[in-house]
């Protein structure tokens, strides 16, 4: 994606947002003029997969399918459970699959606070009890990567392995152009964005469709503030699969950053493997982008060995 100027008009701003939800969209088509009570994300009735969860002061919509270890799903920023496509059906093979519409996203409601990878954690450990599950895995793509990581920073009794797919720690990671394309994102853009799958599945499932410019308005407030989890991360426990596409929104060396506080990278594995880090694992996947990479197969190909591998010792 090419830079935005400083002296970008409102409408040449727009217009790269609207570039950016196209393609963050294109595998939610089909579906955008689904309801939500006929339509679950594995294609088909959802004959009962649906269900709210009032938790943390939330009416938390999820869904379930499959057998076997728990995996908690969570979509990105303006997504929703959809968005993985064929990767849902792939991950729900040999485990329960638990997939998420966070705050103000899908078909849960926005309620009054702000959006925050910190506050969606609390909910999502509030729906592991409530659930009463087991230390479930945790898997998230960008904006649910960073609820996945706050999870295992806040709530580590209760998760397993953490998987965080195209998920910067810290803001400055982003490359410059789309710090500046972030700064355009606000409920101004609603109106133009109503031309895009984004906002017709948005509108299509939500419980409050007029929420949209409201969702804008909080996303870009949040797109706006600095970050740095460093430390926080550097200290979580949880077995941890770091995934990037080689040219997402952030240098493949970030994803190496991220998976070096996590103890990779340290040294030679060995012929034996003694050498590898225990509670680390790195993925960058070659030709994805971020607009890509949570629809491709290639996404739970890599996953899903890495889900399945014994737990780490104390895990």
């Amino acid at each position: 994606m090419r830079s935005i100027p400083r002296a970008v008009t409102l409408r040449e701003s727009i217009a790269a947002i609207l570039a950016v939800a196209a393609m963050i969209a294109s595998p939610m088509r089909v579906r955008a003029q689904a309801k939500p009570e006929a339509q679950g994300p594995w294609g088909g009735k959802t004959n009962g997969m649906g269900h709210y969860a009032d938790v943390n002061g939330i009416n938390l919509y999820y869904e379930m399918q499959g057998a076997g270890k728990p995996l908690i799903l969570l979509h990105g920023g303006l997504g929703a459970i959809e968005m993985f496509g064929p990767n849902l059906p792939a991950l729900a093979k040999g485990r329960q699959l638990i997939a998420v519409d966070l705050q103000g996203h899908g078909r849960t409601a926005d309620i009054d606070r702000p959006l925050s990878v910190e506050l969606m954690a609390d909910d999502i450990a509030a729906l592991i009890k409530h659930l009463k599950l087991e230390r479930p895995d945790i898997m998230g793509y960008s904006l649910g990567g960073g609820v996945a990581l706050q999870t295992a920073i806040r709530h580590p009794e209760l998760v397993g392995k953490i998987v965080a797919v195209s998920t910067p720690i810290r803001r400055n990671a982003y490359y410059p152009d789309i710090l500046a394309q972030q700064a355009q994102v606000n409920a101004e853009a609603a109106e133009a964005m109503k031309q895009t799958p984004m906002y017709q599945l948005y509108a299509s499932i939500s419980p409050r469709p007029q929420d949209w410019p409201r969702l804008l308005s909080k996303i870009g407030e949040t797109m706006k503030k600095d970050f740095d989890f460093s430390k926080e991360v550097a200290g979580i426990k949880a077995t941890t699969l770091i995934v990037a596409g080689d040219a997402d929104i952030f240098p493949p060396a970030h994803a190496v950053e991220v998976f070096g506080l996590l103890g990779g990278g340290k040294r030679d594995g060995g012929w034996d493997g003694s050498g590898q880090p225990k509670n680390a694992k790195l993925a960058i996947l070659p030709g994805l982008t971020h607009y890509t990479i949570f629809s491709a197969p290639a996404l739970a190909a890599a996953v899903i060995p890495f889900l399945d591998e014994p737990a780490a010792k104390g895990q």
